[in-house]
């Protein structure tokens, strides 16, 4: 009941990262706002959360957890309902700030609550539960947002939060208590200069992450300022954390070598999973034609692959070595890529399917047992702090995934198009019959001189087409290679053995 009463909190919060992303052009239409102007929507929650997520353990420990996690389940509940009922784009940006700032504890808090309620024997179990919220509500997000808005309201995207929120805060009232050591804890002071500095450098670089693509990057003097502000704030906020007796976030738990590894291993995790749902749906719209609820559907296998392993994973983890989970994980995860760098104008979905049960599989492969590595050397009451830091490096990972493919895809379609010119010339026998066979084809309707024109601008359309899929091919091959480089790492754990006794720090 534990399990599920957490579970609960973090699909709901993790799934309204994704779920509204479809209903944007609604939003923008219905509150008279430019897409640019609606896309703030989403940066102002992704903002808000990753400011708060490595703070939790501190806050945890301050508020007490139990208060603070139902605290937060009622500000991202109520907040839910502020963004439903929104009558202009201003007000639904300040809901979506305050929705983001309750819902940014939920992900660490849970998974404190469940890696310290369950013995390390049944840890992997806890983790399969609390991984059908993480990585499966993401994959169902787009289509269930496209679904809802199609058939009702934007508005219901955020409504939906009520009755889950309400269940939510009945069952952390009812089955969720403090652990002693934080019943025991005094408050201390507020760390008020590692909270601003903190702030600082994860507002910057999320909100240069997420409006990168649409300033041209680098090429921006607001970009150009939210890096700099981002690489100082990081450097100033290590330097005070390090520093201070009572940090809001303890880095010094880097120095254990297993929570080191197992976080940068999610953090690329991070990016590949968000990357990849990302280009997918887009490949499957812009390339084959495919409406949003159908991509959508296209990509749902992924989701019953993750399901389907999330169960049986939770179980190995306790039998076979953690580290081979991980490595086959990582390894299936990066051959379902190479299938979705094989793909074609003409593909069935039939190859669709395949790989997305796959790619689902081997990502539960991977977070299961690597998050149960990462924590298991760790004593109980670094549980709050470390998941914290875990869940905001994967977030970010999963920000730079985004903004790297959707950059990347466009610089490779030009690249490719820039290649491919080189064969449309007279002296290209493929060019030649082309050009020849649609200018004929193309003139019998409209006469000579309008078809050749006709022609050349069909020629150029293939081109472009043929150009972005290349580029689809380029991403998707690259992700695999990041897949295949994390399985050395691999080798860096230490084991941490599942047994009932005490957790041993190495």
């Amino acid at each position: 009941m534990i399990a599920i009463a957490v579970m609960i909190a973090t699909f709901m919060e993790v799934l309204d990262t994704t779920v509204v992303n479809v209903a944007l052009p609604h939003i923008a239409g219905s509150l008279a706002a430019s897409n640019d102007e609606a896309t703030w929507v989403l940066t102002s929650y992704l903002v808000s959360n990753a400011v708060v997520l490595p703070a939790t353990g501190w806050l945890s420990g301050f508020f007490g957890r139990k208060r603070f996690l139902v605290s937060c389940i009622v500000l991202f509940t109520i907040a839910s309902g502020l963004c439903g009922v929104a009558g202009s784009l201003g007000m639904l940006i300040v809901a979506r700030v305050l929705q983001g700032a309750g819902g940014g504890a939920l992900q660490p808090i849970s998974q404190a609550v469940l890696l310290e309620s369950f013995p390390p024997a049944k840890r992997g179990v806890a983790m399969g539960i609390f991984g059908m919220g993480v990585v499966v509500a993401p994959i169902i997000g787009p289509t269930l947002g496209g679904w809802i808005t199609d058939n009702y309201s934007w508005r219901w995207v955020f409504y939906i939060n009520l009755p889950i929120g309400i269940l939510a805060i009945l069952m952390a009232q009812a089955f969720i208590e403090d652990p002693p050591y934080i019943r025991s804890a005094g408050r201390g002071r507020i760390d008020l200069a590692g909270l601003g500095l903190l702030a600082l450098w994860v507002a910057s670089l999320q909100i240069m992450l997420d409006k990168g693509q649409d300033e041209d990057w680098f090429a921006s003097r607001f970009i150009q300022t939210l890096a700099v502000l981002a690489v100082v704030g990081l450097v100033a906020f290590v330097t005070w954390e390090l520093i201070t007796p009572d940090p809001i976030v303890n880095l010094r738990i880097f120095s254990n070598r297993n929570f080191a590894v197992g976080t940068g291993l999610m953090t690329v995790l991070g990016a590949v999973l968000y990357g990849s749902i990302t280009l997918l749906p887009l490949f499957l719209q812009t390339l084959m034609g495919y409406p949003a609820t159908q991509s959508g559907l296209a990509v749902s296998p992924r989701g019953v692959g993750s399901m389907a392993a999330m169960v049986v994973v939770g179980r190995l983890v306790g039998i076979i070595d953690a580290r081979a989970l991980i490595a086959f994980g990582f390894a299936t995860l990066g051959y379902s890529l190479l299938l979705f760098g094989n793909f074609n104008l003409g593909i069935s979905t039939q190859n669709i399917f395949w790989p997305n049960i796959l790619n689902g599989l081997g990502t539960a492969f991977v977070f299961v047992p690597l998050t149960t590595l990462t924590m298991g050397t760790l004593r109980n009451e670094q549980m709050g702090n470390a998941t914290g830091i875990f869940n905001l490096l994967r977030n970010l990972g999963g920000g730079v995934g985004i903004s790297t493919v959707t950059a990347m895809l466009t610089r490779r379609a030009q690249a490719h198009q820039f290649y491919s010119v080189s064969h449309l010339t007279p002296f290209d026998p493929a060019y030649h019959h082309f050009l020849q066979s649609a200018t004929g084809a193309f003139g019998a309707h409209s006469g000579p001189i309008t078809g050749a024109g006709q022609a050349t601008g069909q020629l150029y359309a293939v081109l472009l087409q043929q150009a972005q899929l290349w580029a689809y091919v380029d991403m998707f091959r690259l992700m695999a290679v990041l897949c295949f480089i994390c399985l050395p790492g691999v080798l860096l754990f230490r084991r941490a053995r599942a047994h009932a006794g005490p957790i041993m720090v190495h």
